[in-house]
């Protein structure tokens, strides 16, 4: 089992949980947590340790969102498809054709450095490599659900 299964199953991600998931409104309010979390790390500055309560329900707030939504049985939206392929790729990773494994590897390094970038600058509370680093994640991520959802529309067609 894969640390991405561990994860899976310690958030509790159920055929319902991955549908709900699925919903565009869980995918794009994961999104708008990026920012609140640098937010709330950058508040240290203003609030001192009180900044560990908003970065908490931001925490709270992406355990429970793939449970908040309703659930979408039909892929249509383009973030939907998105996580109907990550469920696919997480079931059976041999599916993934060749050139999506090469784009998967390309992805993870450029948010490994995209990580890297926001954390010195959170840590240097420097605001280039803090949105160059989030800008990194996020496209990155937008990126993989696109390859994702290639892939889920691939499978889907039977090709």
């Amino acid at each position: 089992m894969s640390a991405l299964d561990r994860y899976a199953r310690m958030a509790g991600m159920s055929e319902e949980a991955w549908k709900r998931h699925a919903n565009p409104w869980s995918v794009w309010t994961r999104f708008a947590a990026i920012p609140l979390a640098i937010l709330a790390i950058w508040s240290r500055t203003w609030i001192g340790w009180w900044a560990l309560a908003p970065l908490a329900l931001v925490v709270l707030w992406l355990w429970a969102n793939p449970h908040a939504f309703p659930p979408i049985d039909e892929p249509a939206a383009w973030s939907s498809r998105g996580i109907y392929g990550e469920r696919l790729w997480l079931k059976d990773r041999s599916r993934m054709p060749a050139g999506f494994v090469v784009v998967q590897r390309i992805w993870i390094l450029g948010a490994s450095a995209g990580v890297a970038l926001l954390a010195w600058g959170l840590i240097a509370l420097a605001v280039w490599p803090t949105v160059f680093g989030a800008v990194l994640i996020v496209y990155g991520q937008l990126w993989r659900i696109d390859r994702l959802g290639v892939f889920y529309d691939q499978a889907a067609s039977g090709r």
